[in-house]
């Protein structure tokens, strides 16, 4: 018999499992904006994953499945069956990430919400569901909610997370085990898989004849004698310590006589300040002033955090019950309350009140360490000239987020390659410091011109070139500094490249490069580019 597990309240405990069938597909789905089985989604489409023996299929869409690819199968085995697949990059760490906000956003049905890894979430529904006028109400809101976010899941309510993750996966739809159901008559004719077991334990399992959790059950209570079948059973897994790899212990938690210990999801604290107002407000100059206070609060608060601001979401609440919300992204932490209003200023022209704003609530959904400062003791600090940030922060009020670009290092050894523009709202991208010790010029040419290079050989360094029309004698060297192609990227004919600082006559700087070694097999002689102007 189960042993019931209780919640802290005394109440018996409920637990939900969702299980987001097709995790990585639905994502994809509305990346492109097509409905399941429309648009792009109506012909063969994989998405698939590298590795050591090659291409591994990881999700199918319905036609690829009628087709014959499957998930597990090689992309090269599937190709045979269906010849016109479409293909697509999995994102494994992009699914993860989504199934964390996806796990904090189901904590609308319970107090807290832990991962089940790859495509799945537990949420503690103890004591909540007469809130949903029951457990099968509470299940179709799940399923309806979940359908509107593009999402098709299978759910189920039991009193332990191993049965819950057993009816969701391989039980009937929006199936509930009741606190005073027998479990193992109930889940007696799932498959073993259902208890969440290695593909290796499984295969064992299978070869043993035991198919379904009702044989499991059989040989463990040993027919009679209980102790001995289940003696037999843990001498075959003596050395599987894991869950994952001992069926005992996976039965034992499915009936509650184990604890299955969960790791809730949290959702990181966020700088938040708000005011209830007495009266609703209808007019502009009220909301400036509670505007300009909840930039006060904010800039206190940040400031005892050690943070700086780079997005704020204002929300203010109507009487009617509608919320209106303006964004504000940065280009740079801060928590200056009179920056911040100004920017929310050019925000709030459009704002209709209705009948009024009752509430209003100032969040900084995003946050970066910003140190205290000394501050500036002279009274001349009040005409000094505005920040770049400043500057960019208005620059992309007044013409949008698109519309100023800035540099970022990009980790590439490539030059050209090597610095990228992207918006300033935009979070700059992580670059390897190792390449930082390279020198530079200080003026890179938008694309390397080539030369006419006279060398005593053809893998020594230049002693005479001309550039423009005209002819520059070397009078000093340095390098080479040789580039490899960028392997993962290149075609295979790519060929490598040997750097030199050059200076001519006059004292005048040269970066240029040598593409290509004589018989590397990779075209004809070596070419010669110039690339950029030193100082």
């Amino acid at each position: 018999m189960m042993d019931t597990p209780l919640a802290p309240n005394g109440s018996p405990r409920r637990i939900m499992a969702i299980w987001c069938q097709t995790l990585a597909l639905d994502r994809w789905r509305q990346a492109e904006g097509c409905a399941p089985g429309e648009g792009p989604d109506a012909a063969p489409l994989v998405l698939t994953m590298d590795t050591a023996h090659g291409p591994r299929i990881e999700a199918a869409n319905p036609a690829a499945l009628a087709e014959g690819a499957a998930p597990g199968m090689m992309l090269a085995d599937a190709r045979t069956l269906c010849p016109r697949l479409d293909l697509r990059p999995a994102d494994p760490a992009g699914d993860l990430a989504f199934l964390e906000r996806f796990a904090v956003w189901a904590q609308r049905w319970g107090p807290w919400s832990a991962l089940d890894a790859p495509e799945g979430v537990l949420v503690d529904v103890s004591a909540v569901a007469h809130l949903f006028g029951g457990e099968a109400r509470l299940l179709a809101d799940v399923v309806a909610c979940c359908a509107g976010r593009g999402l098709a899941v299978r759910v189920a309510i039991a009193p332990t997370a191993g049965a819950a993750w057993a009816l969701a996966h391989h039980g009937p739809e929006r199936a509930i085990l009741a606190p005073e159901d027998d479990p193992l008559a109930r889940l007696a004719d799932l498959p073993v898989a259902a208890l969440r077991l290695d593909p290796d334990v499984l295969l064992v399992l299978r070869r043993l004849g035991l198919k379904r959790i009702g044989d499991l059950v059989r040989v463990e209570s040993g027919a009679g004698d209980r102790a001995s079948g289940r003696d037999a059973l843990r001498r075959r897994f003596r050395t599987r310590h894991a869950a994952s790899a001992n069926p005992l212990i996976r039965l034992d938690q499915l009936i509650g006589h184990v604890p299955e210990p969960l790791l809730p999801v949290t959702m990181p604290e966020v700088p938040l300040v708000q005011r209830r107002l007495m009266e609703p407000i209808r007019h502009r100059d009220p909301l400036d002033t509670v505007m300009i206070d909840l930039a006060a609060d904010m800039e206190r608060l940040l400031e005892g955090r050690g943070e700086g601001a780079r997005r704020l979401d204002l929300a203010m609440w109507r009487v009617d019950g509608e919320v209106l919300t303006r964004r504000l992204e940065l280009a740079a932490a801060t928590r200056e309350a009179t920056h911040i209003c100004r920017l929310f200023a050019a925000k709030l022209d459009d704002i209709d009140a209705g009948f009024g704003i009752e509430m209003v609530r100032l969040t900084a959904s995003w946050a970066q360490p910003l140190p205290l400062g000394q501050a500036d003791l002279e009274a001349a600090a009040e005409e000094h000239g505005t920040s770049l940030a400043a500057c960019i922060d208005r620059l992309s009020v007044r013409l949008g987020a698109g519309a100023v670009r800035r540099p970022v290092l990009h980790a590439s050894h490539i030059p050209e390659r090597s610095l990228r523009w992207q918006a300033p709202l935009e979070p700059e991208p992580l670059h390897q410091e190792e390449l930082r010790f390279h020198a530079r010029p200080t003026k890179l040419l938008d694309k390397a011109e080539a030369i006419s290079v006279l060398y005593a050989s053809p893998d020594g360094y230049p002693r005479r070139f001309r550039w423009r029309g005209e002819v520059h004698e070397v009078a000093r060297v340095e390098g080479p500094e040789r580039i490899a192609p960028e392997w993962w990227r290149e075609r295979g004919n790519a060929r490598l490249r040997d750097y030199y600082r050059v200076e001519d006559g006059l004292g005048r700087r040269y970066w240029i490069y040598r593409s290509g070694l004589p018989d590397d097999g990779r075209g004809g002689m070596p070419v010669w580019f110039l690339q950029g102007l030193c100082g």
